[in-house]
């Protein structure tokens, strides 16, 4: 049990950069109004009332344990897919936020898809969605 514990604390450590990250952006947003509550030990802002979706470049976006949403009710539905990128952030640390781009520009540059072939959002896809490519 303690060993699982210093694990899971070890995880939450590694990923704080990017947890920090995340607080930072959310900050303005809760301030503006948007809402927050905890989820599987992410916290999940939802910008807007559940009613409302605007046309952003994403649904949802993670930043270490935190995950800005539209919504609650997108927020809701990709809960499973934002928390493999949570567990990504748990792994890589701060190096997700270079390795990530990185794998899109090598995609774009091969002419793959940079978004759709990007392997940590075919992992997401995989484990979170349960869809295949």
């Amino acid at each position: 049990m303690r060993t699982r514990s210093l694990r899971r604390l070890a995880a939450y450590l590694w990923a704080a950069p990017c947890s920090l990250l995340g607080l930072l952006l959310a900050l303005p947003l809760l301030l503006c109004g948007a809402r927050a509550s905890r989820q599987h030990g992410a916290l999940e802002i939802a910008l807007w009332p559940d009613d409302k979706v605007r046309r952003l470049p994403f649904a949802a976006i993670t930043f270490g344990h935190v995950i800005i949403g539209q919504n609650r009710q997108l927020l809701a539905r990709l809960r499973a897919h934002e928390q493999v990128h949570v567990r990504q952030y748990q792994r890589w640390g701060v190096l997700l936020l270079l390795a990530y781009p990185a794998a899109s520009l090598w995609l774009w540059l091969r002419g793959k898809r940079p978004y759709r072939d990007n392997p940590f959002e075919v992992e997401a896809r995989r484990l979170g969605d349960g869809q295949r490519d």
